[in-house]
């Protein structure tokens, strides 16, 4: 079967996303976006490769509002103090969510705009 490091692996990567979860409130506001594109996808019978595009748009969402996360909680274990060189590196990070957002939106935008109008 799979080795013991395997499995341990992937309790690890569960337990980082029960992590996720716990420290970002945003991951709860990302699931239900996603839900409410996924639900809407089904219903009005979107195509293959529309599908494809929403899946990578909601997996880049969270993708990087992790690694934002991580970013802030090393940069938080390294100090609490205010330090402007951790500021931006928060700041970019930050930014990094905000395109992948801005990207899905767009996605969004593309795909549904011929099903609503």
């Amino acid at each position: 079967m799979f080795p013991k490091n395997y499995v341990k692996s992937f309790g690890n990567a569960f337990i980082g996303f029960k992590s996720f979860f716990k420290v970002e409130s945003n991951a709860y506001l990302h699931s239900i976006a996603g839900i409410i594109v996924i639900v809407s996808g089904i219903f009005f019978k979107i195509e293959l490769e529309e599908w494809l595009w929403l899946i990578l748009a909601i997996t880049l969402v969270f993708l990087t509002e992790m690694f934002n996360s991580a970013i802030e909680e090393l940069c938080n274990l390294y100090s609490t103090e205010i330090n402007p060189k951790i500021k931006i590196i928060k700041d970019i990070s930050a930014a990094a969510v905000l395109i992948a957002t801005f990207f899905a939106i767009i996605i969004g935008v593309i795909i549904f705009k011929p099903y609503l109008f």
